[in-house]
């Protein structure tokens, strides 16, 4: 039987780089489907609505919940972190769900919500963190123990 043992570090420039990646992405996506689809015939005033609002949730869907529950979402990837549950177990779909619906509290006014609480909690996790059940990690602060009876 195998056990795992997690000791976070904070990961704060890691983590805000993560998030700008990947929230830069997003909005590229965000802002090239907006003015596609504009419905709006002044000039500078783009908008989608009804039916048409619905590939941007499904796309925040699929970027943010899908990809860091099936592995870790790009900005994530490039700086080597990866989102698990407090026993070292991928998150999933609703796990992950959960920890991404607070990211507006989170990044909220700069980000400070989240640099408090990543620094001010002992498993290091922002607000959607402490309500999914998950940390931040990177591969090497997750050991292995292996227990035979």
């Amino acid at each position: 039987m195998k056990f795992y043992t997690i000791t976070p570090k904070p990961y704060i420039k890691l983590r805000i780089i993560a998030t700008l990646i990947d929230y830069s992405l997003y909005f590229v996506f965000y802002t090239v489907y907006i003015y596609a689809f504009d419905e709006n015939p002044e000039p500078g005033k783009a908008t989608v609505t009804g039916i048409m609002v619905l590939p941007i949730i499904i796309a925040w869907l699929l970027y943010f919940v899908v990809l860091e529950s099936a592995h870790a979402t790009p900005g994530h990837d490039i700086v080597k972190l990866k989102v698990v549950t407090d026993g070292a177990v991928k998150p999933s779909l609703s796990t992950t769900f959960k920890r991404r619906l607070l990211d507006s509290i989170d990044i909220f006014i700069y980000g400070i919500p989240a640099l408090i609480c990543i620094s001010k909690t002992p498993k290091h996790q922002r607000l959607g963190d402490l309500w999914a059940g998950t940390v931040v990690v990177k591969t090497t602060d997750i050991t292995e123990k292996e227990v035979t009876f």
